[in-house]
């Protein structure tokens, strides 16, 4: 089963995602230009949300952490902090232990892969550090073989994370769960994505314009000429916005609970299913937005469908190859008629069950409206009824 989730946002004089250059990042659709947020900033701002729905808000969830340097920040500076270990057995042990967890690289913070770990992956690991620590006090060259021996690939206890995973509730964090991981290092512990999100686009051709403006010293006389320290441009865009985002309730369910994919529907779908109910809220009221201080970039979204079904779930952004005139009504016209032709070409044996919440006065085809939390609420009890009936 997926969930299938679409929206349209409005934003208006704003900077949601820059490239390289400070630029709105873009993309050309039907042969027109359109301004675009990228799937990397949607889940960066989805998973640093700190309100009601936030992801840490999930019962049961576990919190994870991206970084280069979870092993000197998180599993060895607690322990020299501690002032119970020699500094050399730390060092040595600091240093096997980001070949072990960064792979062959991560002898130098430079060439390091960020990687995310879970909370509860980063305390194994740190018991794991203060055992060594412990068991090697004067001889800083056994405790870097002690670690060495533990992150062996030879060795089936050296497969560590891996272990760690199987069977276990969130021990890599929900955000790993939902969005997946991939650890060069330890390729067995890697975590497939149950969430897919695509790029977000404007329906419409790109509507930008640049934006000069002014820095001014407060220290300089006022009759001086030069209060002006910095003068810079920038640009603002303006844009309805269409974007997409699947739910592998199969993968999802499995990856909360540490279970085989064959076996989802004997594990619990709850977690999953209070998943699915946040990223809705998540991905009608989160904002991002470059430039947060100078534009207020905060909107919720105008449009949310909903859509659960077993069939290969499908993008609507083809509703908007040819640019529709800026607005919501013809946003939301645009997509009802390229929903109404897929279903008269696929038959309704493929048809979804739908439900959508909007702004604005809408039909959409075989689609109930009601309101955001509803909808939510809905979509979670699929994922618990797709659990029930094996779907």
């Amino acid at each position: 089963m997926f969930v299938e989730i679409h929206s349209l946002h409005t934003y208006i004089g704003a900077l949601l995602n820059r490239d390289d250059n400070g630029e709105a990042k873009r993309m050309s659709v039907g042969g027109t230009s359109r301004t675009r947020i990228s799937s990397q900033c949607l889940k960066k701002h989805w998973r640093h949300a700190e309100d009601e729905f936030a992801i840490a808000n999930v019962a049961g969830a576990t919190g994870a952490v991206r970084s280069r340097n979870t092993v000197r920040e998180l599993v060895v500076k607690p322990l020299r902090e501690s002032g119970e270990y020699p500094q050399q057995v730390l060092d040595a042990v600091e240093h096997e232990f980001n070949l072990g967890v960064y792979g062959a690289n991560g002898a130098t913070e430079q060439h390091r892969q960020s990687i995310l770990l879970g909370l509860p992956e980063i305390e194994f690991l740190k018991a794991k550090a203060a055992a060594i620590c412990q068991a090697n006090q004067e001889d800083h060259a056994a405790a870097a073989a002690a670690v060495k021996l533990l992150f062996d690939r030879k060795r089936p206890e050296g497969r560590n994370l891996r272990a760690f995973i199987e069977g276990a509730k969130l021990p890599y964090g929900l955000t790993s769960a939902m969005f997946g991981r991939m650890i060069t290092s330890d390729v067995q512990a890697n975590i497939e994505s149950a969430i897919s999100v695509g790029h977000a686009f404007t329906v419409h051709a790109e509507e930008s314009q640049p934006d000069f403006f002014t820095a001014v010293d407060d220290l300089t006389g006022q009759e001086s000429a030069g209060r002006t320290s910095l003068l810079s441009q920038t640009e603002l865009n303006t844009g309805i916005y269409y974007g997409n985002v699947v739910v592998d309730v199969r993968k999802l369910v499995s990856n909360c609970e540490g279970v085989p994919e064959t076996k989802w529907t004997e594990a619990d779908p709850e977690t999953a299913a209070q998943t699915v109910k946040h990223l809705i809220h998540l991905i009608a009221k989160v904002s991002p937005g470059a430039k947060k201080g100078s534009t207020a970039p905060f909107a919720n979204a105008d449009l949310i469908l909903a859509e659960t079904g077993c069939a290969q779930p499908r993008s609507l952004a083809k509703a908007y190859l040819s640019p529709c005139d800026q607005n919501i009504e013809a946003a939301i016209s645009a997509l009802s008629r390229h929903m109404e032709k897929d279903d008269l070409a696929w038959g309704s044996q493929h048809q979804r069950q739908r439900r959508f919440a909007s702004t604005e006065p809408a039909s959409l085809p075989e689609a109930g409206r009601t309101d955001l939390f509803n909808l939510a609420e809905w979509a979670a009890d699929q994922v618990r009824q797709a659990g029930r009936d094996g779907r």
